[in-house]
């Protein structure tokens, strides 16, 4: 029995050496800096597991942790973006780690400070301390895009995951995982508390464990999205390139302008470009000039399902230096209409106006029309409007002539259409861009919108230019003789709501 004993302590001894011998030239490699700046690495680089540890101290395989997916670093101040789902098991307590490569190419668990949530769209912000960006880590940031990424656009996919998920230890090398493929579509679907999230869908599988990843552009190496999960509702594929069948499955990832906002929010920088010197959330101050706020995310209300006729609402609003409308004044609007609109606008999110590289706050207008479902029409498609706020210092441009668009005759399509306007300081619209699409529907409503004619924005008493935000949205129509009869006073309405639903991965 003795002997078995001091064979015993023996092994335990060997196996305490070896840990600390390991331990010791991680550390003194670590304590070199890489040679790589950040942003030169891979994009390998800037990923990393996020997990808990199960023991307190290092076996001979390092430290057993549980998996539950990715987050991508964002800056070298040490903040990372990932899914806020993969933090529900560490709201009732638990501390997350991230697993960040040493020089040597091992790996060391770092704490992961939860800093902000946005929950409805699934976005989570960490910060690992100590900053690995300052300790010697193998560490980068990816630029995050503002840009919407057209479909066809070539997209790839970088995750790490454990060689085995129940048996998972800090010393055994992740797997990497890289896919590539295209941008499909855009699709739109509700939370559970009836708010929309845009997801992006791509031509590639996704699989448990990937969650919290970056979908990265090809061409511009920017982060457009996080993978979310699987889109499981069948939904036609507008644009496809390649020859091979489509995945009835796609990817579906978190369009990263809905992480842009939240970190806004809580003043963390950001950056455009791997340049360290142009973050967009704190840009170079040679930046001369004005520039007016750009739209991240703006989501549509639902055509009231009680509204009989058609509608408008017309905003002035301001955005301000966080990117959020505030002091949103009711131009024109009317129940039920109103309360529907009042409730989206309240979730828009900007890139704020600039002067001089700061950011300012400044108004825009903000028109939501929702076209009358019958056919024939039974109410004016035009609509005229008396210039108003002419006493204000500072407005955004308004309407004073709006046209409803037509229905197609060949399209069976309900649902909204934005888009994103400049109008010049004589009330003219010089430019337009449409920031939400609807197949078959898109070209109607461009084609009235560029009837319409608007009072130009002010600025400090002077005509300037003004950004508006127009948002168009239709219900399938119905006739109009077999709904509503003259002189009956009363009728139905008809719609049906086409969402999507995703499967999010909860855990792997």
């Amino acid at each position: 029995m003795p002997a078995k004993i001091a064979v015993r302590n023996y092994r335990n001894a060997a196996a305490t050496l070896l840990i600390a011998i390991v331990l010791f030239f991680s550390y003194a490699a670590a304590a070199r800096a890489s040679e790589k700046a950040p942003g030169e690495a891979g994009p390998a680089a800037a990923i990393c597991p996020v997990v808990y540890p199960l023991d307190q101290d290092p076996s001979e395989k390092g430290y057993h942790y549980l998996f539950y997916g990715n987050a991508f670093f964002i800056n070298e101040d040490g903040y990372l973006v990932t899914a806020a789902h993969l933090m529900h098991s560490f709201r009732d307590g638990g501390q997350p780690h991230v697993l960040v490569e040493l020089p040597t190419g091992q790996r060391r668990l770092l704490k992961a400070e939860v800093v902000a949530t946005d929950w409805e769209h699934d976005v989570a912000v960490l910060r690992v301390k100590p900053n690995p960006f300052e300790g010697g880590y193998r560490v980068a940031f990816l630029p995050l895009a503002t840009e919407r990424l057209a479909p066809g656009k070539n997209v790839f996919s970088v995750s790490l995951r454990p060689s085995s998920l129940e048996e998972a230890y800090t010393f055994d090398a992740p797997l990497e995982d890289r896919a590539e493929g295209e941008v499909l579509s855009y699709q739109y679907t509700r939370t559970e508390k009836g708010r929309e999230i845009e997801l992006l869908l791509y031509s590639q599988k996704v699989i448990p464990g990937q969650s919290g990843s970056p979908v990265i552009s090809e061409e511009t190496g920017e982060v457009v999205g996080f993978i979310e999960g699987r889109w499981l509702h069948p939904t036609a594929i507008p644009f496809v390139t390649t020859a091979e069948q489509v995945d009835p499955s796609p990817g579906a990832a978190v369009r990263i302008h809905y992480a842009i906002s939240l970190l806004q929010q809580h003043d963390i920088p950001w950056h455009a470009t791997l340049e360290p010197t142009t973050q967009a959330g704190s840009p170079a101050e040679s930046a001369k000039g004005f520039t007016r706020p750009t739209p991240l995310s703006l989501v549509a209300a639902p055509f009231p399902p009680q509204a009989l006729f058609g509608g408008e609402i017309l905003f002035d609003a301001n955005v301000n230096t966080k990117g959020r409308l505030t002091d949103v004044r009711v131009v024109q609007g009317q129940s039920p209409f109103l309360e529907e609109v009042l409730g989206a606008v309240q979730t828009w999110t900007f890139l704020p106006a600039r002067l001089d590289g700061r950011p300012v706050e400044a108004r825009i207008g903000i028109v939501f029309q929702f076209a009358q479902p019958y056919l024939p029409k039974m109410t004016a498609r035009v609509h005229e409007y008396k210039e108003t706020g002419t006493d204000s210092k500072d407005r955004g441009a308004l309407p004073i002539f709006t046209l409803e668009p037509e229905y197609p005759p060949n399209s069976i399509g309900e649902g909204s259409v934005i888009l994103n306007e400049i109008v010049d300081r004589d009330g003219r619209v010089t430019s337009m861009h449409v920031v939400r699409d609807l197949e078959s529907l898109t070209r109607s409503t461009v084609g009235a919108v560029q009837q319409w004619r608007f009072a130009p924005g002010r600025r400090a008493g002077e005509a300037a230019e003004s950004g508006v935000i127009v948002v168009v949205t239709f219900r399938r129509p119905a006739v109009a003789s077999r709904i509503l009869r003259p002189g009956s006073g009363h009728g139905s309405s008809c719609g049906v709501s086409m969402r999507g639903h995703c499967l999010f991965w909860q855990r792997p």
